[in-house]
């Protein structure tokens, strides 16, 4: 693809051989001649002076370099753009493969790709264009929109609905039962039946093994926009607003309330009955004990604001030097 062409496409400005020929993408530390690049973190400016891509993409004021250059407000996005243009996802042909289990009181969408060994329980309905790879379960009473794709193994159980665009990844499964149960005379432990549901905005995704549970009553409710990382555990009952995202290991307990555009990095923790308000950052290895204002950026566990828990740190790690001081005073 001319330099010219893909910098129409990408919506951003040429600088360089408008002829030059683009054959792949590549990270800006490898990428070769013919290879398109991007540099959004300027902890990497010093490789787009030394790159051998072809082209690297880079912010509108960034400084000349000796490569060729497609400027644009948002170089992650464009690149992400590029790799859809030269690794385009599989195409699926509509059909339905005979190996699946299909109830005939299921309503299936026009245009769908069933494939092998699917099953497809009752009263269940598939919007039209929608994806299903093989071994996927939809339990009796669940709803898919349109074009959605699960892939391998994904499960969506009894009565849950997702909206339009929604992609599951191998070994997700929406609408597990909560972890509900009540304690006996005896002690032992009486389960809580899980009558609710759980609700899929659209263009949510849900990716590899995480789970989604039910509630006892009520739904769990995964707004428009949102993803969610390999193994996540959200809790019964939890809702979580649009565009949030929640990086691989977060845990939401039961009944947590997370708010719009919120950032949950890797391994945070959420006690159930809080709220996380919008615009909120969670560093990663945080446990949140309760309600969070809009806005806030927390770290530690228990999580306070990220620059106290920083001094807090750095003050850490001088606690034998100032308890070997004190042991000295008379």
């Amino acid at each position: 693809m001319k330099l010219a062409e893909l910098a129409s496409i990408l919506g951003a400005t040429c600088h360089g051989d408008p002829n030059q020929e683009i054959t792949g993408v590549e990270g800006i530390e490898k990428a070769g001649p013919g290879q398109l690049t991007f540099l959004a973190n300027p902890k990497y400016t010093p490789f787009a002076r030394t790159t051998r891509a072809g082209a690297v993409l880079v912010t509108e004021d960034f400084e000349p370099i000796a490569a060729a250059t497609l400027r644009t407000a948002n170089p992650y996005l464009a690149f992400a753009r590029a790799i859809d243009l030269f690794h385009p996802a599989p195409h699926y042909p509509p059909g339905i493969h005979p190996t699946a289990v299909i109830d005939p009181t299921a309503v299936i969408g026009a245009d769908v790709h069933i494939g092998a060994y699917v099953v497809i329980e009752a009263g269940a309905v598939i919007g039209p264009g929608t994806i299903l790879l093989p071994h996927v379960v939809v339990y009796p009473q669940a709803r898919m929109g349109r074009e959605c794709l699960a892939h391998a193994h994904a499960v969506v159980r009894e009565g849950c609905q997702l909206g339009d665009g929604v992609i599951l990844q191998n070994g997700a499964v929406v609408g597990s039962d909560g972890f509900g149960f009540a304690k006996e005379s005896d002690g032992a432990w009486h389960k809580i039946p899980q009558s609710g549901a759980v609700l899929l905005g659209d263009k949510v995704e849900v990716q590899a093994n995480s789970c989604i549970d039910r509630a006892s009553v009520g739904n769990t409710e995964i707004a428009r926009g949102v993803k969610i990382d390999n193994l996540v555990q959200v809790g019964h009952g939890s809702s979580v607003g649009a565009n949030t995202l929640l990086c691989a290991q977060v845990g939401l307990a039961g009944s947590s309330g997370v708010g719009k555009n919120v950032v949950l990095a890797g391994q945070v923790g959420v006690v159930g009955h809080s709220f996380i308000g919008d615009g909120v950052v969670v560093t990663a290895q945080s446990g949140v004990p309760g309600d969070v204002a809009p806005g806030s950026v927390i770290s530690g566990s228990p999580a306070f604001e990220h620059r106290a828990w920083m001094r807090s740190i750095a003050a850490f790690r001088r606690l034998p030097e100032i308890a070997k001081q004190v042991r000295k005073k008379p």
